[in-house]
């Protein structure tokens, strides 16, 4: 008996997949078993876990209230320019980055130093996997993930806080939460690791049937620039001559 391997989406516009820059065939899937993990650490694994644990607890209270941006801030490049995710060059650190959830379940985000690494980020979003696929067939999506700098409060790095308000083109949806990868996460990463770039389902582990019971998922490149100690943006990168869908995240302190 082979694995099961991740279902690739024929039509790019339907609704039960993510819209994607390229995607390689894969066969039907079986029903999934639970998956040996094989991902490795990143290179850059934080060290001293336990540490970082207190620190990410106790900030988590620290962070409520939060105060709600007057406005969303997208950061720039120096120039005011945004990135060409069609370009061939790259100014930043090249990353994997993949979308998943249930179609009717929140959508999250991991981020891979390459697909055979455990992921270094995981933020499950404020929008619905469904919505979030709906706007992402509009063409161009920016999504904003705000936090309020603590001056007077112990200095983290912006990928470490917590917990930020969510923006998704100009509109606050919610919050976005920082989280350790649980077993289901792992099982969609190790399912996805001989995939580089492509959407499509995989077989869910919910009770329920059809495509509610399915998992969509994204993957792609992104550029990953470090604006300041203060915003860091991830740049889906896509093929050049690729009409596919534009997709930004930032995460900022305002």
């Amino acid at each position: 008996m082979g694995e099961p391997r991740p279902r690739e989406s024929g039509d790019s516009s339907s609704t039960d997949s993510f819209s994607t820059p390229s995607a390689s065939p894969c066969p039907s899937p079986s029903p999934a078993p639970r998956q040996h993990v094989t991902l490795v650490e990143p290179s850059h694994q934080h060290k001293k876990k336990g540490k970082k644990v207190f620190r990410v607890f106790r900030s988590v209270f620290r962070s409520f209230p939060i105060i709600t941006p007057a406005a969303c801030k997208i950061p720039v490049l120096p120039g005011g320019r945004l990135p060409d995710p069609h370009r061939g060059g790259s100014s930043g650190s090249k990353v994997t980055g993949t979308l998943f959830g249930y179609r009717k379940g929140r959508v999250s985000l991991s981020i891979q130093e390459s697909p055979r690494c455990l992921p270094s980020l995981v933020v499950e979003l404020a929008m619905q996997t469904m919505v979030l696929q709906k706007e992402l067939s509009g063409g161009m999506v920016r999504i904003a993930l705000e936090t309020e700098k603590r001056g007077d409060k112990e200095k983290i790095k912006v990928m470490d806080e917590p917990l930020w308000t969510m923006y998704c083109n100009g509109k606050k949806t919610g919050y976005g939460v920082k989280r350790d990868a649980n077993e289901e996460d792992l099982n969609v990463m190790e399912l996805l690791r001989p995939v580089s770039m492509g959407a499509g389902v995989l077989p869910g582990y919910l009770e329920a049937e059809g495509p509610d019971s399915e998992m969509a998922y994204m993957r792609a490149y992104f550029e990953r620039v470090v604006g300041s100690k203060d915003s860091e943006t991830f740049y889906m990168l896509s093929p050049e001559g690729n009409n596919g869908p534009e997709l930004s995240i930032f995460f900022v302190r305002v």
